[in-house]
């Protein structure tokens, strides 16, 4: 048998300098059984070194386990909370529904004999009440009714022309649609609650009669319109259409279609069936605004339901004046007690209310204009109400009331 003879020291050389490039390559991309277990777990790729255990895993490295075993419970009450409230918000919804479809059945047309709904949107009370009785006081009870929305603190009349008039209500906030919630539900209680109610006028606690009954029930059940300010050429009025986000809005309600006006109106019966049976402009105007300094659904949703829905039946001013002169946080001014008089209530009743986006004129106010004299080519619909008063304000209001206010 022949011997094999050992390679020369060269040629050893030679092989092992061709081996060592191969072992390099091998050693640094072969993977690691933790990385191949890590990756075919799904788990987030990471620079560490994953022989450094992940937090919180109670001394384990399964990940996986980890999440099952140890949950995050902040998170977890957030999450129940807001489904909690989601869940109240869908149920109060779902009940508000099958009221406003009800109302949404009654008969168009009012009774003969017709009555002035007055809606009262409070809060913790009506500190004008008195004033407001004793304009109740000289109208027959068959010419009207009273409906309060109220907070939970509501201070319920336990007499007088206010008492038991407090519908079911639901907690409200500025800047939200809790408002146009609040006044669809005051007209569906309003609807179902009496056939005869042909006009319904949304009222502020702090509002206050400028006229007697007789006076007012006769410009309300006369006119063939609803009264609401519908303006469309607003300063900002693409900020407040944008407010829930640029597409938010649409298709229901382009920017051509958004309107702006009082939040205080008063609708016949006609639009009030409208108003409870919308359900394509209500679900957009629900959506939450991204900001409140341009949110305020409840000047916007109405003027521009109606505006799309019977714009030739509005009338577009507002009968309820207001002063926004010197306003302060949205607010407009309030009249506090030194500024009662009669001089005060016969001026309101000069000015003339703003025409849908009729210039406004000298007094500065956006809900009214001066009447210029001679000027009879233009309407002059007269204001009924008039806010903001302070409630310091009612015994000067008491004092002129007789001999003023219910003296047309």
């Amino acid at each position: 048998m022949d011997q094999c003879c050992p390679p020369p020291p060269l040629s050893l050389l030679c092989a092992i300098l061709l081996c060592l490039p191969l072992a390099v390559i091998f050693t640094f991309t072969a993977p690691s059984a933790t990385t191949s277990a890590a990756v075919s777990g799904g788990a987030a790729t990471s620079p560490l070194p994953f022989t450094i255990p992940p937090p919180f895993t109670n001394h384990t490295t399964n990940t996986s386990q980890a999440r099952k075993t140890l949950p995050h419970p902040k998170i977890k009450n957030l999450t129940a909370a807001a489904a909690a409230t989601a869940a109240a918000a869908a149920a109060d919804e779902a009940e508000d529904q099958i009221l406003l479809n009800l109302a949404s059945r009654v008969d168009p047309s009012p009774r003969p004999v017709k009555k002035l709904a007055f809606m009262f949107l409070a809060t913790t009370s009506l500190p004008h009440a008195p004033l407001w009785e004793q304009f109740f006081s000289r109208a027959a009870a068959e010419r009207y009714n009273i409906y309060i929305h109220a907070a939970a603190d509501f201070a319920v009349p336990s007499g007088g022309a206010f008492a038991n008039r407090t519908v079911p209500s639901r907690p409200t906030r500025r800047n939200t649609p809790t408002l146009i919630a609040a006044a669809r539900r005051l007209l569906a209680h309003a609807l179902l609650d009496d056939g005869a109610n042909a006009v319904f006028a949304l009222l502020s606690p702090s509002c206050v009669p400028l006229h007697s009954f007789g006076y007012t029930y006769r410009v309300l059940t006369k006119s063939r319109r609803s009264f609401v300010e519908i303006l469309s050429n607003e300063p900002g009025a693409w900020e407040r259409w944008a407010a829930r986000g640029e597409h938010a809005m649409l298709p229901e309600v382009g920017f051509g279609d958004f309107r702006i006006g009082s939040q205080f109106w008063a609708v016949k019966r006609k639009h009030a069936r409208v108003i409870v049976r919308d359900k394509r402009l209500w679900a957009k105007f629900q959506v939450a605004c991204l900001r409140d300094d341009t949110c305020y659904p409840e000047e916007h949703y109405f003027p521009t339901l109606l505006s799309m829905v019977d714009p030739r039946g509005c009338t577009p001013c507002t009968l309820t004046h207001v002063d926004w002169r010197g306003s302060r946080g949205g607010h407009p001014r309030t009249y506090v007690a030194d500024e009662v008089g009669p001089e005060l209530i016969r001026a309101l009743r000069r000015s003339r209310p703003r025409y849908g986006d009729e210039e406004v004129r000298s007094d500065g106010s956006n809900s009214s204009v001066t009447v210029v004299a001679g000027d009879r080519r233009r309407r002059h619909d007269p204001f009924l109400f008039a806010r903001k008063f302070s409630p310091g304000a009612l015994h000067r209001l008491l004092e002129i009331a007789n001999d003023v206010i219910f003296k047309d």
